[in-house]
C-alpha cells in the first residue's frame, strides 16, 4: 500500500458536480493498493495513520495525533501511486492491485480508521474521475509505504 498523506485544514472530493466527501481539520489520504496487499497491510497503515503525531502542541511541536485533535480523514483511492515511470514516457501500473482487490481494501481501510476512533471518515468514489481539493496545512505531507518500516 502507498499512501500520500496531506494534513489539511479542509478537503473535499467532487464527482460529477456532487460533493461525495468532505472534511475539516484532518488528513487527505490518497491511497494506492498494491497487488500484494491484504487486510494485515490495511490494518497496520490505518493504525499508523490514526496515531501519527503530525499536529502541533501549544509549543508548535508535532505532538498530537488525528485522534487527539478529533480530526477527519478523507480517503481517496489512487492507483496511479503505483505508476512506474523509470522507463519510457508512459508509466506502467503492473504493481497496482486490480479493482476487484483494491476497492474492498480501500473500503476496509476507511472502516478500520472509523473503528480506531477517527471522528469523521469520508471517501471518494472508487474508479470515478474525481476533483480533489484541499488546503494543505503547514504544508505537511508524508509518503507512507507498507514496504518500508
Amino acid at each position: 500500500m502507498r499512501i500520500l498523506l496531506q494534513r489539511a485544514s479542509h478537503a473535499s472530493v467532487v464527482v460529477n458536480d456532487e460533493t461525495v466527501g468532505k472534511i475539516d481539520l484532518g488528513y487527505l489520504l490518497l491511497v494506492g493498493v498494491g497487488k500484494d496487499d491484504n487486510a494485515d497491510t490495511v490494518n497496520k497503515l490505518a493504525k499508523k495513520i490514526a496515531n501519527l503525531r503530525l499536529f502541533p502542541n501549544d509549543a508548535g511541536k508535532f505532538d498530537r495525533s488525528l485522534l487527539d485533535v478529533q480530526g477527519g480523514a478523507l480517503v481517496v483511492s489512487q492507483f496511479t501511486l503505483f505508476g512506474d515511470a523509470r522507463k519510457g514516457n508512459r508509466p506502467s501500473f503492473i504493481d497496482a492491485a486490480p479493482p476487484e482487490l483494491a476497492e474492498p481494501l480501500c473500503d476496509v481501510f476507511a472502516e478500520r480508521l472509523r473503528e480506531l476512533g477517527v471522528q469523521r471518515v469520508e471517501a471518494g468514489r472508487f474508479g470515478a474521475h474525481m476533483d480533489v481539493s484541499l488546503c494543505n496545512d503547514g504544508p505537511v505531507t508524508l509518503w507512507l509505504d507498507s514496504e518500508t518500516p
